[in-house]
């Protein structure tokens, strides 16, 4: 009975640890609101596949510390460093994702986190289940 507590424990440790929100995380998906409202025309649908990719890859990045500290910026294919890097507070409260402001800690953006794994992390904007945000992790 004792071995079976331990080897419990040991399972809810690793998997605690593989589902925390602190690494470096790469933007794969991004829907706005307006985008799930609009319906595409046959038109639209017709020509979609027609259009290339842009010219140049960008890839938007957002790490989050230990010390409830994180950064955000955007990475353009050839370059090593990031650019428009925005540094932020935030901190987790059960299933929400709170932004917080530098200086006072008042919360100015609340998100709710919809799925949280060792790779793959979504969440969208409290109160607009229309909007959606999917990462995965990256080392």
């Amino acid at each position: 009975m004792r071995y079976f507590i331990i080897i419990l424990f040991t399972n809810l440790v690793m998997v605690a640890s593989g589902q925390n929100l602190e690494g470096t995380w790469q933007l794969t998906e991004e829907k706005p609101c307006i985008e799930q409202q609009m319906k595409q025309s046959e038109t639209e649908k017709e020509l979609l596949p027609s259009f290339g990719s842009s010219s140049s890859a960008v890839a938007k990045i957002i790490r989050f510390d230990r010390k409830g500290k994180g950064e955000e910026s955007i990475f353009t294919a050839g370059r090593k460093k990031g650019t428009d890097k925005e540094s932020f507070r935030y901190q987790v409260s059960g299933d929400e994702l709170q932004f917080l402001d530098k200086k006072s800690g008042i919360i100015t953006e609340r998100f709710v986190i919809d799925e949280l794994t060792s790779v793959s992390l979504r969440f969208h904007k409290a109160g607009r289940d229309c909007e959606m945000r999917s990462f995965r992790r990256i080392e």
